[in-house]
């Protein structure tokens, strides 16, 4: 690791589950913060098994895992075993951050609201996640990312066709868009630190996260503007903002402004159409949407999508090939900007995981290394904490930590 990284020196303890709150917590090592994941023993993280829950791709490498636990160390510690307070106590007082997305009355049973950790470290910033806030009648409820995120901030029901039913979008994207606002979150605390000395309880929430990403529209709602209704391809609000399918069965995006209107047909060898009174200006265009539609849609199926893109590239009309995620992997663009990183001695086929988005120019992200196995580090952290080897294996015998795993080469080495 970089010892001169922007967070190097900054400890982060991340005890949370899943993606949202372990994810923000990879932003900040991907810039040299020391993260100690803290898992309960037996299955560890839910999340660990994700790879193999339908309908994400099947795999042999646990690349969920490996997504958003790179480039940290991982213990095994049962929380509920009184044993393990002590060790708790030690690592609220080692960290600057605490990352926490448990169930508020299952960290009141813990000890592990900000109320309780606080005043073990004064300087503490104690972030959490939650589904729907930290307050008001639903604050205990269990959110995720399609119920929160996309369901309830209204993303799920104006992000579908007209006469579809709403769909189940990839697992994650309310959850890392909702990990970036946590991190933000914790680096502005970090910020308030510097000037104050204190510490900062600081939280994001996946249904806050989805009506912010909705907002455009909820803006409308508040407003009293009147909608268009469901989106329909064939009926669209707006001819030149819309989908279309190629001869060879893809599909692109157009994003015409109107004064791209004139060089779009003369593009696609259509001039015809600037001549016709129906397509005249925008207002007209909007008024005749179902008809234009057609027409283009007839037009953009008749030739392949590299045709297509020929044509838009050269007279410059914005579009967006709709992608596939094997082919985003293999985006030259992408892997330009450093989008998609090699795993530092990566063993199997996970040679490669998606970086976190944000980029400092002139500062070079931490290399990432592999996830941690369950409690890999157990023994390590512990010693670093104060622990003797014999106190070690008294909270084993006690419970609060579980049997040293296997070397990773014993162990088979899947990830």
């Amino acid at each position: 690791m970089s010892n001169d990284n922007i967070f190097s020196g900054l400890r982060v303890l991340d005890i949370a589950s899943f993606i949202a709150g372990p994810s923000a917590t990879t932003i900040l090592a991907d810039f040299g913060a020391e993260v100690i994941k803290v898992e309960p023993p037996g299955i560890g993280d839910g999340y660990r098994i994700l790879h193999k829950v339908p309908p994400n791709p099947v795999a042999t490498e646990n690349y969920t895992w490996q997504l958003t636990n790179r480039n940290k160390r991982g213990m095994a510690l049962n929380l509920k075993s009184a044993a393990s307070a002590d060790v708790l106590s030690r690592l609220v007082k080692w960290a600057d951050v605490l990352v926490t997305n448990y169930p508020r009355k299952a960290r009141q049973s813990l000890k592990l609201t900000y109320a309780d950790v606080a005043p073990l470290n004064p300087r503490l910033i104690y972030a959490d996640v939650t589904g729907y806030g930290t307050r008001g009648p639903e604050a205990d409820l269990p959110g995720f990312d399609i119920t929160a995120y996309w369901a309830r901030s209204g993303l799920m029901a104006s992000t579908r066709d007209a006469g579809s039913p709403p769909t189940l979008p990839i697992p994650g994207i309310g959850d890392h868009a909702t990990a970036t606002t946590l991190y933000a979150s914790i680096v502005t605390a970090l910020f308030r630190r510097e000037r104050t000395g204190k510490g900062a309880h600081v939280s994001a929430s996946l249904l806050a996260e989805g009506i912010w990403a909705a907002a455009t529209w909820v803006q409308g709602a508040l407003a009293g503007g009147k909608f268009y209704g469901t989106h329909d391809r064939m009926a669209p609000p707006n001819p030149l903002i819309n989908p279309y399918r190629t001869s060879d069965d893809r599909w692109f995006l157009i994003v015409t402004e109107p004064k791209d209107w004139e060089r779009l047909a003369q593009g696609i060898e259509r001039p015809d159409l600037l001549a016709d009174p129906r397509f005249a200006d925008v207002r007209k265009i909007i008024a005749n949407s179902k008809v234009l539609t057609g027409i283009l849609d007839k037009l953009f199926s008749s030739k392949p999508l590299e045709h297509w893109r020929e044509v838009l590239d050269r007279i410059r009309v914005p579009y967006g090939v709709v992608k596939t995620p094997e082919e985003v992997a293999r985006d030259p663009q992408v892997l330009a900007n450093e989008v998609i990183v090699p795993v530092e001695g990566a063993t199997g086929q996970l040679k490669f995981t998606v970086a976190s988005p944000i980029a400092v120019e002139g500062v070079q992200k931490v290399k990432a290394t592999r996830a941690p196995e369950l409690g890999e580090h157990n023994d390590e952290v512990l010693g670093e904490l104060g622990y003797t080897p014999e106190q070690i294996a008294g909270l084993r015998q006690q419970g609060a930590i579980p049997e040293q795993p296997a070397p990773l080469a014993a162990a088979g080495g899947s990830r």
